[in-house]
């Protein structure tokens, strides 16, 4: 997912994909925990992913509230 996708997504779409982006992240955490996964990057790839959605919505709360 690119940040360009995200930056389309409204503020409902980001926290339901948020949510579902850290569930994928825990699960292949524990799946490499009891035995290594084939592509440990996805990991990586997840937690990434995670960022970009935290930081679009860090950046339109902070908009928001210098708005006001």
């Amino acid at each position: 997912m690119t940040y360009e996708d995200i930056k389309q997504m409204n503020n409902k779409e980001l926290h339901a994909t948020l949510r579902e982006e850290r569930k994928q992240l825990q699960k292949l955490k524990f799946n490499h925990a009891v035995s290594p996964i084939e592509n440990p990057t996805k990991i990586t790839v997840g937690r990434k992913t995670v960022a970009r959605l935290m930081t679009e919505i860090n950046s339109r709360n902070n908009a928001n509230t210098e708005a006001k």
